[in-house]
């Protein structure tokens, strides 16, 4: 077995450097554009916004790419650790993400943040909760020696139940917040940001890997693809702060604030996720993949979602994007704790 150390790629590994540039470049074109920023904010059909949808769409669909839905059928001889893997991510997480933001924005909060302005934080944390990682797991597993062929079927499946449990889970968790549910804008979103991208991606997959071949497409195709995804979420990043500029510089508390519980919510799911892995008896490249879907989210659905039931300017929208600045350091810090007690 190979000992060297397994790293991770240059843009992933500093993700959280370029959420923050693009946070910092955001405030900036916001506060100097100021009202003429409001342009790119008025282009918008049923409430989602174009350009942002088309950002959005240019970070999933290169995800999309990867999954391969023929590995299902492999699940039969291993099934516990997919079992763990739905258990958490549907039955577990998005409840808990709606405990901790309440606790949070509606109780600890409350000499900070407005009574009428918690509802749309804990929406923003519930969205992101309800949204099981998908891409960047492969990267966590890798980083974990993880089994890459069972992650592939984890991941697969989670794909699979996001189109038929997300809306609802969603629906649910914010009526409980009592915020009114456009539902054909929750639909239209999981169909623009996960259906159609999805079918492109196997769609796209399937041609390229007739005329091109398997090892074309894994080891030339792809990572071409790979700073197509991490640009997208930057350049979203950038506008979603331009627009955000003058509430964060009035209150730039508030990103710590929201911080708080998303950090909580994510080392609370992954130890919840570890421990059974090990009561289950599942192998570490089995147990530590799946620990890493639960803690970790796809926030670019979840960014996705909120922008479009919620708008741009939106508390949501920011909390889903405080995901995405909190997420990377965090989860490296999983990486090593998961190889700290590898067994």
């Amino acid at each position: 077995m190979s000992t060297q150390k397994r790293k991770i790629g240059f843009f992933e590994k500093y993700l959280t450097i370029w959420v923050a540039l693009g946070i910092l470049g955001g405030i900036g074109i916001g506060h100097f554009a100021g009202d003429s920023i409001e342009i790119i904010s008025s282009l918008e059909i049923a409430k989602v916004n174009i350009p942002v949808a088309i950002l959005i769409w240019l970070m999933i669909y290169p995800m999309m790419l990867q999954v391969d839905f023929s590995s299902i059928k492999k699940i039969g001889k291993r099934p516990k650790g997919v079992v763990l893997t739905l258990v958490v991510n549907w039955l577990i997480k998005p409840f808990t993400m709606a405990f901790f933001a309440w606790l949070f924005f509606s109780q600890l909060y409350q000499a900070w943040i407005e009574p009428e302005m918690a509802g749309e934080y804990i929406s923003g944390a519930i969205i992101l909760g309800a949204a099981p990682c998908t891409a960047m797991v492969f990267v966590w597993s890798y980083l974990t020696n993880g089994d890459p062929n069972y992650t592939l079927v984890q991941v697969s499946i989670n794909d699979l139940i996001i189109l038929v449990a997300f809306v609802p889970i969603v629906g649910l968790l914010l009526g409980i917040t009592n915020i009114s549910i456009p539902y054909d804008t929750l639909v239209a979103s999981v169909l623009i940001f996960v259906v159609v991208p999805l079918v492109a991606g196997v769609l796209t997959q399937k041609i390229l890997l007739k005329s091109h071949g398997k090892e074309w497409f894994k080891n030339v195709f792809l990572p071409k693809l790979k700073p197509v995804s991490i640009v997208a979420l930057l350049v979203t990043l950038v506008l979603l702060f331009a627009f955000q500029g003058q509430n964060i510089l009035n209150n730039p508390f508030i990103i710590l604030l929201a911080a708080v519980p998303l950090v909580i919510q994510t080392y609370f799911i992954f130890f919840i996720t570890w421990f059974a892995g090990k009561r289950l008896k599942l192998s570490h490249p089995v147990c530590s993949p799946a620990a890493m879907i639960g803690a970790s989210n796809f926030f670019e659905l979840a960014v996705a979602v909120a922008i479009s039931l919620f708008g741009l300017q939106s508390p949501a929208a920011l909390v889903t994007v405080v995901g995405v600045l909190v997420e990377v350091p965090v989860m490296l810090s999983l990486v090593a704790l998961a190889n700290k007690w590898k067994y």
